[in-house]
Parts: C-alpha cells; structure tokens; sequence
C-alpha cells in the first residue's frame, strides 16, 4: 500500500498539518471500527467476551514478540511504560550505581532518583555516545537507562554503539525506553544489546492509550526480584503461586481487551504495511525538514551534527510562533525552549515544505537561531 492510501485511513491527518505523533498518534478509521466491533461484541455476548479476550491478549503477545524480535515468554503488556519501570525497579537492589541522561524524559530518570539509586549523568549534546562511553569508563556502574530518542528534540543514540557497549561491558544492565522509536524505526530486540524494552503505544504505535510493552532478557530474572503479583501472573492456576515468570510478575490483574486488542491490531498493520518502508520513509522526513528548517536558522547546530536523527525536531520559537502556527493548522507541541515538530507515515514531504512556507511568513518574533 502506497503511503497516500495509508494517509487516507488517518482523519485527522487529512485535514491538518499534523506534526505532533511525539504527543500522541493518530487513530485511524481502521482501528476505530474494530474498537467499534469489540465493543459490540461485549454487549451482546458478557461473559463469552471475557473468554474470547483471553485468545486476543496471547495473540497480542505473540504479536508484539514478533514485531520487536522476543520470545513471547518474555513480552510482558503494561497500561504505560512508566507504571511498568516503577514496577522493576521495586525489585532492582538499591546499591546498584546507575547512568541516566541529562534531561532525559522524566518517566525515565524519576523512578531512579525518587528511590535513592546512586546515580552519575552523561551529557546530552552531538557527542552523546563520547560522553556516555567516558561516564562508563570510570568504572562501578551497574545499569545504564535511557530513551532510545529523546522527548524534546529528537536525538537518537546509535544502535551499533549500544552493541558495542554489550561487547564491552558484558555485565552492564541496560534499560531502553523505545516510546518515542517504537513504530517508527525497525529494532529486533534479542540482538540489540538491551535487557530491558519498555514503550507506551500510544504515539508511534499508533494503538491509542492505556496499552505498551515490555520485554525482558533471559539474563534479568538474575538480577530482579519482584514483588507484584495477582491471579492474572499464574494465568488462574492457583496452584501455582511460586513458578511466575519474570513477564507475568508485570501482569498482575486482568488485561484490557479493548487496549491491547488494540495494540495488536496497530502492529498488525505496522506489520502489514512494512517496516521496513515506513522506517526508510520517515528518515526521508525527518532529512527533509532538516534541510527546510535548517536553512531556515531554525535548527540548533547539536542536532545538525549528529549523524542519525529521530523522528522529531525542536525548532527555535517563541509563544507567538507557536501561535501562528496553530492558526495556519499546524498541529505541534512547545518543548524544551523551542517547538517540536514530529513526523510520521501519515506525514508527506509536501507537508514539510508548506510547514516551512508558513515559517517564512511567520511575523519576525522568532527568537535568535539555536546554537
């Protein structure tokens, strides 16, 4: 399916600008009516729903194993990645010295400073990897946690460089939160070097809210100790209280069919319309609007550097700017400063160069270009 006919199926995409899948993804019509079918289903069938639901949410399991490269054993369904982080690390031993980053999403930084973790940061900048690998190099940490693209402008670590730190720092636990690449860029989890994949589904997963992920490597049962637990960890069995997998300690109740159904059926699609396309066509977006904006003085220097990028750019201005872009039907977010701008399947490079036409005939508050 060509990418216009994807954009069919997203209303909203349809009739605005629509540069803002860092706040939240689109629903499509698609997925709509199935939600419409399941609810359907509910009210006519009661319990013979509840029964089906059971088949849905190992569907979606399996699904999501599939998709992110992991044995469903190890796929754990979270309502949002930051419950899902709170959750490990009531079972991760407290003297664990842990590297964060610096204005890292604050669902991925929190949980460790709320609790007292010994903590050391790395600087956020266009030698993000250098000052990651000069943080570890000191020696005495235990877990390195992180976003795989940061919230606020889009910068995205190197994948070969976190196999290059499995090589080298073989004991090194490390803990990804993928809410901002998960449904934008391809990753196959079981190679990648991480211990820990969390992600919400709600932006680039398009799956609407109160679904995610979690996977696990063989390897964390050693090193976590949790405590959460519930009829749903042993699947009803009651007999049974004492053999829960690690994944099932993170599924303590019952599961939203409606949410992860859901979940299921946007990966599906994800699935079907190839991942591999979507992740080459996104790249193309996001190197067009570099260019756009950049000749533009609009981007800082930090992001032009680098020599990857995520999905989402930060763009200089100010509350005026931001206004007169909502008024020209540009739907982004104010973030770090500036104004952040992200894109996605439903996005096309056309969008990009009318976004960058209104910029040019935005009245003259922008602030001075980033540096």
């Amino acid at each position: 399916m060509s990418f216009d006919k994807i954009k069919s199926h997203f209303p909203v995409a349809n009739h605005s600008l629509y540069a803002n899948t860092a706040a939240i993804g689109l629903l499509s019509d698609e997925l709509l009516e199935w939600r419409q079918e399941h609810d359907l289903d509910f009210l006519i069938g009661g319990s013979h729903m509840k029964m089906e639901s059971f088949q849905m949410i190992s569907d979606a399991k399996e699904t999501v194993g599939q998709f992110l490269g992991c044995k469903r054993d190890r796929v754990a369904l979270i309502p949002n990645f930051s419950l899902a982080l709170n959750m490990v690390l009531e079972g991760m031993p407290k003297e664990y010295r842990v590297l964060l980053l610096e204005t890292d999403y604050p669902s991925v930084n929190w949980p460790f400073e709320s609790r007292g973790f010994p903590i050391s940061y790395a600087r956020i900048d266009e030698d993000l990897e250098e000052h990651i690998e000069a943080k570890l190099s000191e020696g005495n940490i235990q877990v390195f946690a992180f976003s795989l693209v940061q919230w606020q402008d889009g910068i995205k670590i190197d994948l070969n460089f976190i196999k290059q730190l499995r090589q080298k720092y073989p004991e090194l636990l490390m803990i990804a939160d993928g809410t901002q690449f998960c449904g934008a860029f391809n990753i196959d989890f079981d190679s990648s070097g991480l211990d820990i994949l969390g992600a919400s589904g709600y932006k680039w997963l398009l799956a609407g809210t109160g679904n995610g992920l979690m996977l696990f490597s063989q390897r964390m049962t050693e090193h976590l100790s949790l405590k959460t637990t519930g009829f749903n960890s042993v699947n009803g069995q009651l007999e049974a209280p004492g053999s829960i997998r690690l994944a099932k300690h993170m599924e303590p109740g019952h599961l939203d069919s409606l949410c992860f159904g859901s979940l299921h059926f946007s990966i599906k699609k994800l699935m079907e319309w190839n991942m591999e396309k979507i992740e080459a066509h996104n790249r193309r977006l996001i190197h067009k609007a570099m260019d756009a904006f950049g000749e533009l003085g609009l981007i800082s220097d930090v992001i032009r550097n680098r020599k990857d990028h995520g999905t989402i750019l930060n763009i200089t201005g100010d509350d005026a700017l931001y206004a007169y872009l909502e008024q020209e039907n540009v739907c982004c977010s104010q973030r770090g400063g500036g104004i952040r701008l992200s894109f996605h399947l439903y996005n096309t490079e056309d969008e990009i160069n009318a976004i960058a036409k209104i910029l040019k005939s935005a009245p003259r508050t922008l602030k001075t270009p980033k540096k």
